[in-house]
Parts: C-alpha cells; sequence; structure tokens
C-alpha cells in the first residue's frame, strides 16, 4: 500500500495510517501487537508494522524500547492532524475558501441550524476578545 503523492507532501494521513492514528490517540502507547489487535481487522502483524515504521519516518509517532518490543505514540495531536487535512481538503476542493467549505455543508446538510449558531458565537466570542 503506498501513500498518495499528494498525502506524502502535504502530511495528510492515509487512511489506513488514520486508523492506526486513532488507535495511538484513543489508547495512547501500543505495541504492534496491541495496535493490530485494537484495528480488529484482517490486517497482518507485518502490514501493521510496516505502517508504524511509515510513521515513524514522517515524524507522526515515535517510539520508546518496551522489553523486547516497541511501544508507539503519536507525535502529533488529533487537532494538528485535523487541522492539516481541513487545510489540504479546503485548499483541494474548495479553491482555499473557507466559506466556500461552510456554505458546501449547509448545501449538503451536513451541519445543523444549531451547529451553525453555536459556531457564530463561538466568533462572536473571539470577536469580543480582539476588541478588548
Amino acid at each position: 500500500m503506498t501513500a498518495s503523492p499528494r498525502a506524502r507532501s502535504t502530511g495528510v494521513l492515509t487512511p489506513l495510517e488514520l486508523q492506526i492514528m486513532q488507535v495511538l490517540w484513543d489508547a495512547g502507547p501500543c505495541t504492534v501487537a496491541a495496535v493490530q489487535e485494537k484495528l480488529g481487522s484482517d490486517l497482518a502483524y507485518t502490514t501493521v508494522q510496516t505502517m508504524l515504521n511509515v510513521l515513524l519516518r514522517k515524524k507522526k509517532v515515535r517510539r520508546a524500547a518496551v522489553g523486547r518490543a516497541f511501544a508507539y505514540q503519536a507525535a502529533v495531536s488529533r487537532e494538528r492532524a485535523v487541522g492539516t487535512a481541513l487545510k489540504d481538503l479546503v485548499s483541494r476542493m474548495f479553491g482555499g475558501s473557507g466559506e466556500a467549505l461552510l456554505m458546501a455543508l449547509i448545501d449538503a446538510e451536513q451541519i445543523t441550524p444549531e451547529e451553525i449558531a453555536r459556531a457564530s458565537k463561538l466568533v462572536g466570542r473571539d470577536d469580543k476578545a480582539e476588541d478588548e
């Protein structure tokens, strides 16, 4: 399984990399065997090990020796990974326009009026803090 050139160049996680990172974000440091078990899929141990080594080379995880095995843990936060993926999505799909993304979410009924109102309050709160 090879990552697309875009995923390699932007730091965006591939689907399998994201699944592995979600395990590490939720469970904390894990061995290859623990990650494999938590994924609950038919992935071979060597596949999980290879993907963790790819993530290590990308500096998305770090590892420490624990007995005869390595424990891997996330080196980037979930929030940072989300931010990277959103920037990539907005750039590629919406010409860099966050407003276009928001309008697409509204048009596709992926965001409710209540969620829009809550977001509006958050934006308003930031504006008030800047005025002070």
